[in-house]
């Protein structure tokens, strides 16, 4: 085994592959950019190494940075992680050359599947079933157009060295086709460094399956089984389960065996992935139909592994890092088995509100679920700043049970009193606080005006709060007196309050102990109680119709870097009309119109890094 590790990569994985480090008593050198100085992977490595600016370009996807690193570090291995170079030939290449172990496949294999057009022509001659679609290296445009003409819409452009989503697009109509792979293209160029693309065939309602595999420096190659990573978003994963609800011993190892045959037919050493489209049965929605076809190969390590290393009980990283070391597979294909039913759920910063939207900003609070048979990878810690450079994947969610019932979470449909009344005191005491710095740093701070207790003329004292969630709203109602009453729906209700270490809340309703977390993020209250998170927005009526009134801007939704502006001073569009693109968080996000009307101005140029809020456009009505 190794005695000291690099890892070239930062957040979660970084921390993961930590872990399996230290178990094993190697040392491990993290590096980092300048937006990770302070980062969770840096405070847990052994060494930390600075290698550059912000931008992956000057940092992560410095190859030669990293190994300079490795060199003066002395590590005998590099662990690529997922993403970044790791499935960069090239980088592979030169950790080779270098005398260094790259913990991973050789150069040769990531070269033969990361060209997802040259694997699909190698899976073709193995007689592994392919998508119906084009794959070939002529790249014109209008060809391109034609090609997806004679498969048929919808069709799906991909980018050929890419993953994860990344320069995909799905296109359901001829007229469409051109923007789309503009835009695809620029997106793999910027992720990957390849602007290439292939297209097949849109299956409207397929079941990603995947199935993990693994090889030795001997030549032995088995699978881990399968996962199901079917529930996406803008074609990245958000839910991952193992084993695949539906999926039959018979079909498991006709499946496992076409995934085998695909890594041992390029000599594959270390973890992979291969990715399968499972059609689903028209007669049953939802189930498994008779046809699969190879989609790809991810030549590293996946983000989903952790629902592997629960159903089988193996760490997988650890099976990294003794077959880069020479040993043998830990295990064979018969001594594999699984044991329960586990699902991983991706935590992105995020912003529900807006349509999911990379979101930065400080992490204000952080509390993660624990429990027997709950499992959580991050690499942030509270208080860490998540900026616009790097994926928005912070953290990871892993449960494991007998079944799949037992895995599954209940997910409770209405705030519970108790919530509404964390809520609603933890608004107070801000107000309260708000109140005494104004009083504090007024010319008269003994005056009624600074108070907030209430008072009503003719009316008993009271102060209302009015909370949503998704399209239903909450009021609460803080009765000013002896006792403090809290009003709800459910009724009146006696409240006592203190803060607890840590900024812990304890309240008592009625005398029952309610115990919890109120965390003030922009204009909501994110609560947690029981085990529960609960995000409530405040309802700023004021707010509101300053906002009506105002009208006629677009901003920014997030910081990011102006790719194209596409419509000029003066022109007439109509609602829903794209009008500037936007690339934050490694992903192209294009910004429409809210209504008909006329760009009046256009107030940023293609290239221009923008700030969260920055107004982009002024559509003035017609």
């Amino acid at each position: 085994m190794f005695a000291k590790l690099l890892i070239a990569n930062r957040g979660e994985i970084a921390c993961r592959v930590i872990a399996t480090a230290r178990r094993l008593g190697v040392r491990t050198v993290a590096v980092y950019s300048d937006a990770d100085r302070d980062a969770r992977h840096v405070r847990l490595a052994d060494e930390a190494v600075h290698i550059g600016a912000a931008p992956a370009r000057e940092s992560y996807l410095d190859a030669q940075r990293i190994l300079a690193a490795a060199r003066a570090t002395g590590a005998q291995a590099v662990h690529p992680g997922y993403g970044f170079l790791s499935e960069n030939e090239g980088f592979a290449a030169a950790c080779r050359a270098a005398g260094i172990v790259f913990v991973g496949p050789t150069p040769e294999a990531i070269a033969a599947m990361g060209d997802k057009a040259a694997a699909k022509a190698l899976m073709d001659k193995a007689g592994v079933p392919l998508v119906p679609g084009y794959h070939g290296e002529n790249q014109d445009a209008k060809f391109l157009q034609q090609q997806a003409d004679a498969i048929g819409y919808p069709v799906l452009i991909k980018a050929s060295a890419g993953g994860g989503g990344k320069g995909m697009r799905v296109v359901e109509q001829a007229a469409d086709f051109a923007a789309a792979l503009a835009s695809c293209r620029r997106e793999a160029q910027s992720s990957f460094g390849d602007a290439r693309v292939l297209l097949e065939r849109y299956l409207s309602r397929p079941r990603h399956i995947e199935i993990q595999v693994f090889g030795d420096t001997q030549g032995s190659v088995v699978h881990l089984f399968e996962r199901d990573c079917s529930v996406q978003r803008r074609h990245q994963k958000v839910l991952e389960e193992a084993p695949a609800p539906g999926m039959s011993a018979a079909r498991r190892a006709e499946m496992g065996a076409a995934a085998v045959a695909a890594a041992r037919a390029i000599g594959y050493t270390g973890a992979g992935t291969v990715e399968f489209i499972v059609e689903t049965d028209a007669a049953r929605p939802g189930a498994l139909g008779e046809r699969f076809y190879f989609m790809e190969m991810n030549t590293r390590l996946q983000v989903e592994h952790p629902v592997t290393e629960m159903i089988t009980g193996h760490d997988l990283v650890e099976w990294q890092l003794r077959v880069a070391a020479g040993e043998p597979l830990p295990m064979t294909q018969a001594q594999l088995s699984i044991s329960g039913h586990a699902i991983e759920a991706r935590i992105y910063a995020e912003d529900p509100a807006r349509e999911f939207l990379p979101q930065t900003g400080r992490i204000a609070h952080l509390a993660f679920a624990q429990g027997a048979g709950v499992r959580v990878d991050t690499g942030v810690l509270e208080g860490a700043e998540i900026g616009p450079h790097y994926d928005p994947m912070i953290a990871k969610l892993i449960v494991h049970g007998a079944d799949r019932a037992q895995a599954l979470a209940a997910e409770a449909a209405e705030p519970p009193d108790a919530v509404l009344a964390l809520a609603a005191w933890a608004a107070l005491e801000q107000e309260r606080s708000a109140a005494r710095a104004r009083a504090a740093a007024s010319a008269d701070p003994h005056a009624p005006w600074n108070d907030i207790d209430g008072w009503r003329m003719n009316q008993a004292s009271h102060h209302a709060f009015v909370f949503t969630l998704g399209e239903r709203t909450y009021a609460a109602t803080l009765l000013f007196g002896t006792p403090l009453r809290l009003e709800l729906a459910s009724g009146v209700y006696a409240l006592e309050a203190q803060g607890l270490a840590e900024g812990e809340l304890l309240l008592r309703l009625d005398g029952r102990t309610v115990r919890g977390h109120a965390v003030r993020s922009d204009d909501a209250w994110t609560v947690f109680h029981a085990g529960d998170t609960w995000r409530l927005a405040l309802r700023d009526e004021l707010h509101e119709l300053q906002g009506e009134a105002h009208g006629g801007s677009l901003a920014a939704p997030m910081p990011g870097r102006i790719v194209a502006v596409l419509v000029q001073a003066g022109a007439r569009v109509e609602k829903g009309a794209p009008l500037v693109i936007l690339e934050a968080m490694k992903m192209e996000h294009t910004i429409t119109a809210p209504r008909a009307g006329t760009v009046s101005e256009i107030r940023h140029a293609a290239g221009e890094q923008v700030a969260e809020g920055s107004e982009l456009i002024v559509l003035s009505e017609d």
